[in-house]
């Protein structure tokens, strides 16, 4: 106990704040987990009472303060709808995002300008870098036939 305390005093404390960020399975994730999950099916279960039971009975037991069961229905279809409008101005956002098929943007960018060819040690592996359309169209178009007659 002496070491795990002293541990947390001095140099192990960057270390233990590591672990804690962690995306490994933890305990504490579990019982999070498990919560979420009797919460959530805790909530399934008062929303099918509200539902299916009638209100008279729920008035006789003392539950009196309920919405009204118009929203039964109509909080799922406005949250599904609410989704389907999300959805189609997202796709329609990124559409009015994307450049053209002819634009220049698709080849190159400001970046991609700047960089040079650098040399690097025969067999290693090169930087990463925007390959140049016209590299590209060398490699493809004007390498010389195949021996296999094509």
């Amino acid at each position: 106990m002496f070491l795990i305390g002293r541990c947390i005093a001095t140099s192990c404390v960057g270390l233990i704040n590591m672990v804690e960020n962690s995306p490994s399975p933890v305990p504490e994730r579990g019982i999070y987990g498990f919560v979420l999950f009797l919460g959530s099916e805790f909530a399934f279960f008062l929303y099918c009472v509200w539902a299916f039971v009638p209100e008279e009975w729920l008035h006789f037991i003392g539950l009196t303060y309920w919405p009204q069961k118009y929203w039964v229905l109509a909080a799922p279809i406005y949250f599904l709808v609410g989704l389907v409008v999300f959805v189609v101005v997202l796709f329609g956002v990124n559409m009015n995002n994307t450049a053209p098929l002819d634009a220049v943007d698709n080849i190159t960018d400001v970046y991609a300008q700047s960089q040079k060819p650098e040399a690097y040690e025969k067999g290693g592996v090169p930087r990463l870098k925007d390959v140049s359309i016209s590299d590209i169209n060398n490699m493809f178009y004007l390498s010389p036939p195949s021996a296999s007659g094509r």
